[in-house]
């Protein structure tokens, strides 16, 4: 389920001349019972609002006075969001006669022609309040206080984000609301203005549009209007003079390349983007690529797993992001992890619609060829995901079917892309490019004839140094690791990461360190397993000195911990 709450205007939406028919509230209390939220959002007084409405039980929360009061139907508990009115701008309008003139618990309230009065009266007093109109009236709050601020904070209680909500509106007051929930809708009665700036605009007015609202989300969670919701899209970079860009939601994408291609740049910035739009995103951070990644809290590290209840308490707010570090989880744990993780977070979504985002780098070793969904109630279409590989062709097949887009870095785009096919057991029609540069990417929609296409990606605003931590403290797989084995072979001393390969260097003997110097393999580890040139070329240059074991050893740490260990 995409929408979980729906956030209705009164006057003019809901209401026709003050009053809610039967037939729109036996729709609002479906909607009710289909397990979503209802949310009342009106410039009224709440006790003039509870004269008129008398069945506001309806609503799980009531955000009244124009975004600057919460109530709660079910314990009818009203907090002020903002302080009281100035009693010097009662007195004052009184004395210039302004009438008719409401005081709430922190809105002051007439009508036109009054607004000139009401503004000259804050300028005289040199308050910091601000005037918003709605179709004549005249509503004085303090500067920030709108239908956006207190639909907020009744979100913000209900462990729901804006970008979960459908609301509905029809006047000028509404344009703040309506601009931060993910689908925006006006009545047919509504404002000219208001209606440019909506995702739909219903055929009915009043309680009739609302009720043709409430049938399109029950029938379809509105994915029938998602073709005409653009202003959320995720852009991923630019053709020619086209941007190129994702649904936020119903999308699943397989981002593949060879090592140092550029794969953990391009979704650190596709998370920067998710970030800006207050998306929220859960990554998976098998190699502690983004332990730096702004915008997100990151739990775990080399010396402490993350805990599965730390996980789960900061997504339960809406606007944190996660990084799970498995660094401290060995390389034949973290599958299980993930398992128990995964299936934790497929129930969160169910019940909030978040994390929107799940990124699972590394994600052959995380749901490698052997993996299977049975021990994961997982949905039909596991949507807002992105996973990260090396060789799309380990990846489990199960995982695989959900993928919508494929994404392709690196030299050899036409290998990534054969490897997928391979797996996929499909052809690629027809032959797709075979080089890329840097900076570009190959997208290739598998539910589309069309072939695969370059486009070039947008890098991430802030750059970081990328896989410090992963190879300063991780655990790099067998492959990838360096052994002191000696002259004769005698040794099998494996070092996973370049901590524990300066360990072992202090550790093993004098002509075992020599050895593996004279033969060139420790610039030759750095530049193949570490893909760090320039410490390679740094540390052959040091191999081809004529030094001692005691002053290459501390050459060589000097080197690896200016760049790395010493970060970490």
């Amino acid at each position: 389920m995409r929408y979980y709450a729906l956030a209705c205007d009164y006057d003019g939406t809901i209401a026709l001349d003050g009053k809610v028919d039967e037939q729109t509230m036996a729709a609002l209390e479906h909607t009710r019972n289909s397990g979503r939220s209802l949310i009342l959002v009106t410039g009224r007084e709440l006790d003039d609002l509870m004269r008129v409405f008398p069945r506001i039980d309806l609503f799980t929360r009531v955000v009244a006075e124009n975004g600057a009061l919460l109530y709660r139907p079910e314990s009818r508990e009203a907090i002020a969001l903002a302080p009281p009115p100035p009693l010097e701008l009662i007195a004052e309008l009184q004395a210039r006669k302004v009438a008719p003139l409401s005081v709430g618990q922190v809105i002051v309230a007439t009508w036109e022609p009054h607004e000139t009065t009401v503004l000259e009266t804050i300028r005289d007093l040199g308050l910091e309040l601000e005037v918003i109109f709605n179709k004549g009236a005249v509503m004085v709050l303090p500067t920030g206080v709108n239908k956006a601020s207190g639909l907020l904070a009744a979100l913000n209680e209900l462990g729901l984000s804006p970008h979960n909500v459908v609301s509905i509106g029809d006047a000028e007051n509404d344009h703040a609301f309506l601009r931060i929930s993910e689908c925006a809708v006006a009545v047919d009665n509504a404002l000219p203005s208001l209606k440019a700036r909506v995702d739909w605009v219903t055929a009915r007015d009043h309680g009739a549009g609302v009720e043709e609202l409430i049938k399109r989300l029950l029938a379809d969670d509105l994915r029938s209007l998602a073709p005409s919701q653009v202003r959320h899209q995720i852009a991923l970079g630019k053709r020619d003079d086209e941007v190129v860009s994702i649904d936020s939601y119903a999308t699943t994408i397989l981002l593949a390349g060879p090592s140092a291609s550029g794969k953990s740049t391009f979704a650190t910035g596709f998370m920067e983007r998710l970030r800006e739009q207050a998306y929220q995103f859960c990554i998976v951070d098998p190699e502690g690529d983004y332990q730096q990644l702004q915008g997100a809290i990151s739990l775990g590290d080399s010396r402490q797993p993350p805990v599965l209840d730390e996980v789960l308490k900061l997504l339960e707010q809406p606007n944190q992001n996660v990084v799970v570090n498995l660094l401290g989880i060995t390389l034949e744990d973290r599958p299980a992890y993930f398992e128990k993780l995964l299936s934790a977070l497929v129930s969160l979504r169910a019940r909030t619609g978040r994390p929107h985002w799940l990124v699972i780098d590394e994600a052959h070793h995380l749901l490698p060829t052997s993996w299977s969904p049975v021990r994961v109630a997982l949905p039909q279409a596991l949507h807002g995901l992105m996973m990260i590989t090396v060789h799309p062709d380990h990846v489990s097949g199960a995982a695989l079917s959900f993928v919508q887009l494929l994404i392709a870095i690196g030299p050899t785009p036409k290998e990534t892309l054969r490897s997928l096919a391979r797996a996929l057991d499909r052809p690629i029609l027809p032959d797709p490019p075979s080089h890329l540069d840097t900076g570009e990417a190959v997208a290739w929609w598998l539910s589309s004839e069309a072939p695969p296409f370059v486009f070039e990606s947008i890098p991430p605003q802030g750059e970081r140094r990328r896989h410090v931590r992963k190879y300063a403290a991780g655990e790099l797989p067998p492959e990838r690791s360096f052994y002191f084995r000696g002259p004769k072979g005698k040794l099998n001393l494996r070092a996973q990461n370049l901590s524990l390969f300066l360990q072992s260097a202090e550790g093993v003997d004098d002509e075992t360190w020599m050895f593996h110097l004279h033969q060139g393999d420790y610039s030759r580890w750095i530049r193949n397993a570490i893909k760090d040139d320039e410490l390679s070329q740094e540390i052959a240059q040091i191999e081809r000195l004529n030094l001692s074991p005691h002053e290459s050893r501390a050459r060589i740490r000097e080197r690896i911990e200016l760049r790395y260990t010493g970060s970490a």
